[in-house]
């Protein structure tokens, strides 16, 4: 099972995976670690990653960058709008209203979603992890901004779906980067102590976000998190092009704005020179050849003019640093560490900012671009059943407070209630109760408009169905569950029709009437554990009036304010009957729409494949004209006739000129024509010129043989001891056969040594080969023969020399002869034995 952490960024993705050794970063088919967030879209197929990256330039309006902020985006949102003149390619309104953007792909224009976008490159990383990982991919765990909003999740979701991908949880940037700080710690406090709190700034290409976390032993709590949307690495880079549009517009009378690629090329110049500036205090240059109208540009920039350029973006950093101390009801002192990730923390100059802010050095323990990707895998890890991960647990927050409005029969009215005040912790669920006669609608939105990067507030509306009165035709209990799941993203989960069955009608009703009366009166369970037994109690007294909410632990959901029937519960029984709810998401794509986009991510890869084998069969004539043209002058020349040659250089030049004209475009079939009639000429010679390699090898194999069984055979007829149990016939066998083979090598050396090498060999080494295990087959048995074993008889006949005189004590005389082996007895014992040497 494979455990891959993604790094969705807005620049560039890293892709991160769990193995027996550890978290490890992946590198991609380029061996960089970094893979663009970048796709470009051709004629015949689309490209993702770096060989996108390389057509920013010069395939500029289909070379799609930086969609990752129009994720659950209307086209009319005025941030869409807003950024839609600054992009080199097209953003259109798609018919659902959301934001879509137009390509060029296979010759037609074709409207893409966001998260087909997203599907596309996520498809890449996944690749690029089943590479280095030689198996199949499919959970996952993906980052997103702690400030996405529902909307903006559900969309990143969809965009896994496309991709083929089981998201496991969409993990907040900051909290990523905090596990992958905290788990490795071996010295946190004990779970009874208090705990370490350590800051976290991520200032990435796009975006700043600032989280303060408590650290204790195998626990993690997000206390707060605050942001800037919008402040990051690209507004820095912003500066210096605005600065240099103007100057080379003075300087050179040009205007680079009404040029894209020439604006393109400024951007990447500029975020460039602002690297190195990073690292250099002295004035650096910006040459440009070639710029705009065959006019080459020169400029020159230093880190204090840069940074006087960028005060109002530098004083942007101060805020959310006091806004997450502020809402952590924390100070400076109680901040044990400040650990800074995100390319543009780079910035000596930001560094400085937070450093100053904290009264305190910044820490950088931890890899800038990949903490996130760690963090990622390392969650992915501990919610895989694959992997064994020291015990951690995470609790990530809500940033922004979540409020229900639902239609009050007793107000009249429309009634609302906070349920996730901002930073509840997440994942979390509450029970709230409700009375109704008929289906009612909740309606989930953002109580705080004002804080959202997002203009609409409203995340879904829920509608209860088949919720009826009781029989006696009063209000029904109906419990609807709410939660905010391991995404982030918030749901109705569930509801449920509780049915009260009497059995003393008589005292009852008095109690249905006082629901009647208190018919708005909703009640919640959390499922916190921080709360007495006494606070409820209290809850409960305040709460009675109707629209109010009661809270109650989540371990004691039974024990609720609504107490007074329980004193009767042998006569009341009650059913709960679950509700089906319909979702009616403000930002969603439907499921049909959703597995047509699957479908059709599935026709891209496939095309994207063909066009792969396609470039790969052509590339493979081009390599063999280069590579035959080069040995027909070299190794191969000896190998062919000189009209051969000629001819065959001519159809490899005919070849070359063909594949940059007419088989420049040809499909793959055609290719693997052409090569296979060129190698038709080929492949002989390489024979020719394999054989003359192999075959003098193969003779010297064989002539060794011929040698060493000749030398048995002579050593046989010197009456030499180690072969004197050979059989004669055997031996002649072999010198035959040894003689045969020798007669045989002389006259196909002989014949080969008169032909030409232009011509094909008169004997193969295969063939010498097969010779040589034919003889080897004849002999080896005999030759190797072993020796009779003449040790077993002559250990038998020892204890028989001593039985003689035992047998015969009286009578020295005869127990010499007994003992003499010329007599009857020892022969005897010999001949019993001698079957047992043949078995031998």
């Amino acid at each position: 099972m494979s455990v891959v952490g993604i790094d969705l960024g807005f620049q560039s993705c890293y892709v991160a995976v769990a193995r027996a050794g550890g978290i490890e970063t992946i590198a991609n088919e380029y061996s960089d670690r970094s893979t663009p967030s970048c796709i470009a879209f051709g004629p015949k197929n689309r490209s993702i990653g770096a060989a996108a990256k390389s057509q920013v330039i010069s395939n500029a309006k289909n070379t799609v960058q930086s969609f990752k902020r129009f994720h659950g985006r209307a086209f009319s949102d005025p941030f869409v709008q807003a950024e839609k003149t600054s992009l080199a390619y097209e953003l259109v309104q798609l018919p659902t209203g959301s934001t879509g953007i137009k390509v060029m792909y296979m010759e037609e224009e074709r409207n893409f979603t966001i998260e087909q976008m997203t599907g596309m490159l996520l498809t890449k990383l996944k690749e690029t992890a089943e590479n280095a990982l030689k198996k199949p991919v499919v959970d996952c765990v993906v980052s997103v901004p702690c400030f996405y909003t529902d909307a903006e999740r559900r969309s990143v979701m969809d965009a896994t779906q496309i991709a083929g991908l089981n998201c496991l949880r969409l993990i907040n940037e900051s909290t990523a980067v905090a596990l992958a700080y905290g788990i490795y710690k071996q010295d946190l406090p004990a779970l009874e102590e208090k705990p370490r709190n350590v800051v976290f700034v991520d200032m990435g290409h796009s975006a700043y976000q600032v989280s303060i976390c408590a650290f204790n032993k195998g626990k993690l709590k997000v206390l707060a998190t605050a942001f800037d949307t919008t402040l990051g690495g690209r507004k820095f880079d912003e500066m210096l092009v605005e600065y240099f549009c103007e100057e080379f517009g003075k300087k050179y009378k040009l205007d680079i704005k009404s040029k894209i690629r020439a604006l393109l090329r400024l951007y990447q110049e500029c975020e460039k020179l602002k690297k190195l500036m990073s690292a250099n205090a002295s004035d650096l240059p910006m040459n440009i050849e070639c710029f705009m109208n065959d006019i080459d540009v020169s400029g020159t920039m230093n880190r204090s003019k840069f940074l006087e350029m960028c005060d109002g973006l530098l004083a942007r950093v101060e805020a959310p640093l006091r806004s997450v101390l502020e809402q952590a009801k924390l100070k400076k002192e109680d901040i044990y560490a400040v650990e800074i990730v995100g390319g543009t923390t780079r910035i000596p100059a930001v560094k400085e900012k937070i450093s100053k802010f904290f009264g305190k050095e910044v820490s950088t323990t931890l890899n800038a671009d990949e903490a996130v990707a760690r963090g990622c895998a390392l969650q992915c890890a501990i919610l895989s059943p694959a992997f064994k991960v020291r015990e951690f647990s995470i609790t990530d927050l809500i940033p922004y407070p979540i409020s229900l409005r639902w239609n009050s029969p007793a107000e009249e009215g429309l009634s609302d209630c906070e349920v996730f005040p901002k930073n509840h912790a997440a994942p979390f669920s509450k029970v709230l109760t409700f009375y109704r006669k008929e289906p009612f609608t909740l309606e989930a939105y953002y109580s705080s408009p004002k804080e959202l990067p997002y203009p609409d507030p409203a995340i879904a509306h829920f509608l209860v169905q088949k919720v009826t009165p009781q029989t006696d035709g009063s209000s029904s209990k109906v419990k609807v569950k709410v939660r905010v799941n391991i995404h982030g993203i918030f749901s109705v989960s569930s509801a449920s029709l509780v049915e009260v069955h009497k059995s003393d009608e008589n005292e009852e009703p008095m109690e249905t009437d006082q629901h009647a009366k208190e018919e708005e009166k909703m009640q919640v369970d959390q499922e916190e554990q921080q709360k007495t037994e006494e606070q409820q109690q209290a809850q409960a007294e305040n709460k009675a009036e109707s629209e109010e909410m009661e809270t109650s632990q989540g371990d004691s959901k039974d024990k609720k304010v609504d107490q007074p029937p329980q004193a009767k519960k042998a006569k009341v029984k009650t059913t709960t009957v679950d509700l089906p709810i319909e979702n009616q998401l403000v930002w969603q794509i439907g499921k049909d729409m959703l597995n047509l986009f699957i479908e059709n991510e599935g026709k891209m890869i496939m095309q994207d494949k063909l066009e792969k084998e396609r470039n790969d069969a052509k590339n493979a004539v081009e390599e063999y004209v280069y590579d035959m043209r080069d040995k027909l002058c070299s190794i191969y020349e000896k190998f062919v006739s000189e009209d051969d040659r000629n001819s065959f250089t001519l159809k490899l030049e005919d070849t070359e000129n063909w594949l940059y004209e007419d088989g420049e475009d040809q499909p793959k079939q055609i290719y693997i024509d052409k090569l296979t009639e060129l190698k038709a000429l080929g492949q002989p010679i390489q024979a020719r010129f394999q054989e003359s390699e192999e075959r003098p090898k193969a003779f010297e194999d064989l002539g060794k043989q011929i040698q060493q069984y000749m030398k048995t055979v002579h050593a046989f007829k010197a009456k030499d001891e180690q072969y004197d149990h050979l059989d004669e016939a055997d031996v002649a066998k072999v010198e035959k056969s040894a003689n045969e083979a020798m007669e045989w090598m002389n006259n196909k050396l002989n014949l080969q040594n008169k032909r030409s090498l232009t011509l094909d060999p008169v004997i193969k080494a295969k063939d010498i080969q097969a010779k040589t295990k034919e003889l080897t087959s004849i002999c080896n048995p005999i030759v190797t023969k072993p020796k009779p074993k003449v040790e077993l008889p002559k250990e038998e006949q020892k204890p028989t020399e001593p039985n003689g005189p035992v047998e015969g004590q009286g009578d020295g005389s005869s127990g010499s002869q007994t003992a003499d082996p010329s007599t009857a007895p020892a022969p005897a014992a010999a001949e019993k034995k001698l079957p047992e040497m043949d078995i031998d």
